[in-house]
């Protein structure tokens, strides 16, 4: 299916006759006009296929067809037949010259001519190498050579892309099997680095030393998610927009986990432009069916715990198993094609790509729904036989366009994104939700968005008041109904037009919530050009009756700022101070970082007297606890440093039933590079513990980076070891 905006121009020479209203006469042609007209075609293709023999059916007319959009007749605009299978071998082989490169995509210079590539397959092999460890790239690409060389076909055009640091178009659409082979074997023995699959934050059941604990990105904002691998797949769809007839993504991945803290709009974008490019994706797992040993394979280090024994590392390993590959599989059922998992033979996927492609039909409309609202639409194709099965989309994504809405109808645009099932993406989005329990099932959810400010169009010189945001925001619990909302508008107060290039923008927010899943969808529109973002996630807030050891979220963090707000309900804030989270975990050496969490109702030891020197200070009920609590910095499985243990012998939030710990480490210690942090915390009177892992970087150090407001700006602190209250 593809959506598409047709601009045609007509230039007539008129002779006695007057040049009617919006009509624009061309400077230097006498008596002539342009006139522009843009219309939304809708394509989609249909395979016709007869019920008893399972063959294509040939010779249909558009007359033959009947399409309904949201249940309304449509009448049909366009009608074409491809069939690959009957196509000419193509005179010359049709390949590009010179290097390809990521711009090239993004220009729009994949498939450099649309018109060679008429009744041709057209397949794109997506390698995403940073996925993948070696032997699953080896896999891969013997299967890719394996097809090139016994099963292309002469109608087959083929591309390569692929993804390791960054996304890269290898080989433009060709039929030489010579040039695809010489680009496969580019990618033998590429080194993949495992951490796609990772998992963010602990388990104390089964928790393995090593560095495949996490996900790790180059890019600051998608260190710890997905969104670069759907970006990717974004970019290859738009490049290939303006090809009409149908494209087949075969998506080579080691698995593409979504661990809960990316933007779930992205995958959205990255369907809705796969659907938009008529581009179906066949996902395929290049890890083949494996079997999952309960103590780990030989990449993996030792576990901790009894989960090897009791059966909690294999349902742990079944479930991120799974988890890696519910992804792949939606964004193939999603976009008409196929995922394959589970299997060390790779050919089917080829062979379906070949089946699916052979002959169909492109039918195109325009929508008489002219609603420019982001809304899903079904689509039902009918024919006027009943002896053939269809095959197509079941819809698509309508086109939101917020540029042009009237200042009355500002607000009422916030609302139709915040509503759309389609996400605005004009604008980047982070987002962190973090939970702090503020008494028996009631936490404390706050809530951090980030705006690069990159993505802020420049104000003029005198203009600077009119640089603000618009934020608007909702929490849904589990049953869809409306738990939270958040409506505000931010101004940015900037001394310099380029100033707001250099920032990030970040705006606080949060909720009280009880335990249980909750949904938050955040949109930001950006006032000078009307562009939006949106960012949804799912948040779980734990039920912490059904764990041994109540932890809260773990805030880093390297800014600490007066609290100018007076946000005396927060758990951020300490002392009078403000802890700033840091949304993507990224920190300069010359920076400190700082740790913030919480124990609730630590076990009380037995027999021990009562501390003298915080009376008042225990848990509710009187006696002592004693909760002990480190942070290991590992690369690649190696401790590199460990701050030193702190131990609690009191609550030192009585109201709450809590024990406070906070945390300065000065990171100038610490090489540039990628970690895994991990918070070490044992509840000794209890017997319970926790060894929660996240990922973080260190960069080199630079010019500070000052917050914009929405944020606070980076204050000095003290150096010094770690603090405890």
């Amino acid at each position: 299916m593809s959506l598409r905006i047709v601009t045609a121009m007509l230039t007539c020479a008129m002779v006695g006759m007057p040049v009617a209203r919006g009509w624009a006469q061309q400077p230097g042609q006498s008596g002539g006009f342009t006139l522009k007209v843009q219309s939304d075609i809708v394509l989609t293709n249909v395979v016709v296929r007869d019920k008893k023999t399972g063959e294509v059916v040939k010779g249909l007319k558009a007359s033959d067809f009947t399409i309904l959009e949201n249940g309304k007749p449509q009448k049909i605009a366009s009608f074409d037949y491809q069939n690959v299978d009957e196509a000419a071998v193509l005179r010359e082989k049709s390949t590009v010259i010179g290097k390809a490169t990521i711009a090239d995509l993004v220009n729009g210079e994949f498939a450099a001519n649309p018109a060679s590539l008429r009744d041709h397959r057209l397949i794109v092999m997506f390698f995403d190498l940073s996925s993948m460890q070696p032997e699953d790239i080896d896999r891969a690409v013997e299967s890719a050579q394996d097809y090139v060389k016994k099963k292309m076909q002469p109608a087959d055009l083929v591309a390569l892309v692929s993804m390791a640091t960054g996304l890269s178009m290898d080989q433009d659409f060709t039929s030489d099997k010579a040039a695809l082979l010489r680009g496969l074997g580019k990618y033998n023995g590429t080194q993949g680095t495992g951490f796609a699959n990772g998992n963010e934050g602990g388990n104390s059941g089964g928790t393995a030393d090593d560095a495949s604990s996490f996900t790790s990105d180059d890019s600051e904002y998608n260190a710890l998610n997905t969104d670069r691998e759907l970006y990717a797949i974004r970019t290859i769809a738009k490049s290939l927009e303006r090809v009409d007839q149908r494209k087949s993504l075969l998506y080579f991945s080691g698995g593409l986990t979504r661990q809960g803290i990316e933007n779930q709009a992205s995958m959205r974008a990255a369907t809705n432009e796969a659907v938009k490019a008529n581009m179906a994706i066949y996902s395929v797992d290049s890890r083949g069916l494996e079997a999952l040993p309960p103590v780990g394979n030989a990449s993996s280090g030792s576990l901790r715990g009894t989960a090897a024994y009791s059966g909690g590392a294999v349902q742990s390993q079944l479930d991120a198993n799974f988890g890696s590959q519910e992804t792949l599989a939606t964004l193939s059922s999603d976009t008409g094609g196929k995922a394959f998992f589970d299997s060390n033979d790779f050919a089917p996927a080829f062979q379906q790509v070949q089946h699916d492609t052979e002959a169909y039909y492109i039918v195109g409309f325009r929508s008489t729904n002219t609603a420019r609202d982001g809304s899903f639409r079904h689509l039902t194709v009918k024919l006027n036989r009943s002896d053939v099965k269809l095959d197509y989309r079941p819809g698509y994504y309508a086109p939101a366009d917020f540029q042009h809405q009237k200042t009355e109808d500002r607000e009422q645009a916030l609302m139709e994104e915040l509503r759309s099932d389609l996400p605005a993406t004009d604008v980047a989005l982070y987002l962190q939700a973090l939970y702090f329990r503020m008494a028996e099932n009631k936490f404390f959810v706050p809530v951090s968005l980030i705006i690069p400010g990159s993505q802020i169009h420049i104000v003029k010189n005198g203009d600077q008041d009119k640089a603000n945001i618009d934020v608007i925001g909702q929490v849904k619990n589990a049953e869809g109904i409306v738990v939270g909302n958040v409506r505000d508008t931010v101004k940015l107060a900037l001394d310099a037009a380029q100033q707001v290039q250099q920032k990030k923008i970040q705006y606080s927010t949060g909720f009280t919530l009880a335990p249980g899943r909750y949904h938050l969808k955040f949109v930001v529109r950006e006032n000078q050009t009307g562009a939006m973002g949106s960012f949804e996630t799912d948040l779980q807030v734990p039920d912490m009756k059904k764990v041994p050891l109540k932890l809260s979220s773990i805030v880093l963090s390297s800014q600490r700022v007066p609290n100018i707000a007076k946000k005396v309900a927060s758990p951020l804030v300490r002392d009078g101070v403000e802890w700033i989270p840091n949304v993507p975990h990224v920190f300069r050496q010359d920076q400190h970082l700082y740790f913030l969490y919480e124990v609730y109702d630590p076990a009380k030891e037995k027999g021990a007297p009562e501390p003298a020197s915080s009376p008042g200070l225990t848990r509710r009920g009187g006696g002592p606890v004693r909760v002990l609590t480190s942070i290991e910095f590992l690369i690649g499985g190696v401790k590199v440093y460990e701050t030193p243990l702190v131990e609690a012998k009191a609550v030192n939030i009585p109201e709450r039933g809590a024990v406070a710990f906070q945390f300065d480490v000065p990171l100038t210690p610490l090489k540039p590079g990628t970690y895994v942090c991990q918070v070490n915390v044992i509840d000794d009177a209890g017997g319970s513990f926790s060894f929660p892992r996240m990922a973080m970087r260190v960069e080199p150090g630079t010019a500070p980076v000052v917050a914009s407001p929405g944020a606070a700006a980076a204050a000095p602190v003290s150096p010094g070891g770690p603090i405890q209250r």
